[in-house]
């Protein structure tokens, strides 16, 4: 019998998915460390890990069509945080995230996406939290998507599982990260 094709994984997003300020990204941020769980449970798979730094939904729609020429199985898309901290309109934010799911499913309506939310953290003060915190659930139901509420959920704020800026993961962090993404990701393998 033929061992089924193994699948690919896009994981798009910004600093928090390329593993900003890990010694070794490629095997301490959440997508090396899900593959890791993965082929633990005879789930492996490839992946792309096209987080960028810095990056903004805006920018992101831009980078998006040269990552769709590929074959992709799955997208785990965790984008947003940059527009929140930046303070760039909610509405934006919203439609340009919704594009990214569009093209996505436009350039092949078999992709499995899983949507990371993103909350403004408790000690960030922002006239505008109310607006943003909807954005992610609102989208994650309105196409049907798999959807993790805020994907730094105990994580962020906390000295033990961040880099000095208590806003990027350390290792640590990105085990727990990663921990609470596997159930979702491995529903959808």
């Amino acid at each position: 019998m033929d061992k089924p094709a193994q699948k690919h994984i896009l994981f798009f997003g910004d600093s928090l998915t390329a593993g900003y300020g890990l010694s070794s990204p490629n095997t301490e941020s959440f997508p090396a460390l899900l593959k890791r769980m993965a082929a633990a449970e005879n789930l492996g798979f490839s992946y792309t890990n096209a987080g960028i730094s810095g990056d903004t939904t805006q920018s992101a729609i831009q980078r998006l069509p040269k990552l769709l020429k590929g074959n992709i199985d799955i997208a785990v898309i965790g984008i947003g945080a940059n527009d929140i901290l930046r303070g760039y309109p909610p509405e934006t934010m919203t439609a340009n995230i919704e594009k990214i799911i569009q093209q996505i499913r436009l350039n092949d309506h078999r992709t499995r996406i899983l949507l990371l939310g993103m909350e403004l953290p408790a000690w960030i003060s922002h006239q505008r939290v109310s607006a943003y915190r909807d954005i992610y659930s609102n989208l994650a139901g309105k196409y049907e998507l798999s959807f993790l509420p805020f994907m730094l959920e105990g994580v962020i704020g906390n000295r033990s599982l961040n880099l000095a800026d208590l806003v990027h993961p350390n290792a640590k962090g990105y085990e727990k990260i990663a921990r609470a993404i596997w159930p979702l990701l491995k529903q959808l393998l």
